[in-house]
């Protein structure tokens, strides 16, 4: 009965997230996106609370109850999901965000560190790493193997950070991700182990697609968590490989290059980065 948090957390947050939404609006936390519109911001947090809210019911019905609601593997990746979520917020509200002198990309934050000028990013990544470290511990993985599952989940967390300049684009790659999973391993694993986020983040993109809110840090470090741990837990040794493999290319390509001008040059992607929008 796994796959119950994903509806469970469903029905919360179609309550919860408009209700904070609403209530970021109201409170003026709001940031001017890439069309100089100002939206709800962190959209991040809302998903992260909601997912949270949903874990009230679920966590003692698996427990006292002997239900089966929840993964037990989820003990492991909880911290990670929820650790890298806080850091991306810990950015939102102490990062200089869309400001022209703000460091970006790993050289800007590491010129920031060297300079002696706190670089949120950098502290992101640290803390991502340690967190990283401690939810692979104990899998009993050989050294390169250990390495390189600390890798997949650090890139593909800071893949969707890397995707989240434009409405939805970062559940758009977690929904291909986690079909792709589903369909060619068929099985519905990934969808059981993290369903208790799933919910939030589907409701959540109605309002990023309609550009009523923005993710954040929060949100992209979040949808980008899920992507990583589905990868580590569901790939094989060299699909792990692969994955690696795309994920440091598609990184290294993001640093030097716009992942949003080679999106525009292909038509494929174009039409799939524009389906949902409001424009």
């Amino acid at each position: 009965m796994e796959w119950l948090a994903l509806p469970v957390s469903f029905a919360v947050a179609l309550i919860v997230v408009p209700a904070g939404v609403r209530a970021m609006a109201d409170a003026a936390m709001t940031r001017e996106n890439y069309a100089g519109r100002e939206l709800a911001f962190p959209l991040g947090a809302v998903l992260l609370a909601a997912s949270l809210v949903a874990l009230a019911p679920l966590a003692p019905l698996d427990d006292r109850a002997e239900l089966e609601l929840l993964d037990p593997e989820l003990r492991r990746w909880f911290a990670y999901a929820v650790g890298v979520a806080f850091l991306g917020l810990f950015d939102d509200f102490l990062g200089r965000g869309a400001e022209r002198d703000a460091a970006r990309g790993w050289r800007g934050h590491a010129r920031a560190v060297l300079s002696g000028e706190l670089s949120t990013g950098a502290a992101k990544a640290v803390g991502a790493f340690a967190l990283a470290a401690y939810a692979t511990s104990g899998l009993g993985r050989e050294s390169l193997d250990y390495v390189a599952d600390l890798a997949l989940l650090l890139l593909a967390t800071n893949l969707a950070n890397l995707l989240d300049l434009r409405p939805g684009r970062a559940e758009k790659a977690l929904a291909l991700v986690g079909a792709g999973l589903c369909i060619g391993y068929w099985t519905l694993a990934p969808v059981e182990l993290l369903g208790l986020f799933l919910g939030p983040v589907i409701v959540g993109a109605a309002f990023t697609l309609r550009e009523r809110a923005m993710l954040g840090d929060t949100g992209s470090n979040l949808i980008g968590a899920l992507i990583g741990i589905w990868l580590v837990t569901t790939l094989s040794d060299p699909g792990r490989l692969i994955a690696l493999g795309l994920l440091a290319a598609l990184t290294i390509y993001g640093e030097f290059r716009s992942i949003s001008s080679a999106i525009e040059r292909v038509p494929l992607l174009k039409q799939l980065d524009s389906l949902g929008r409001v424009n």
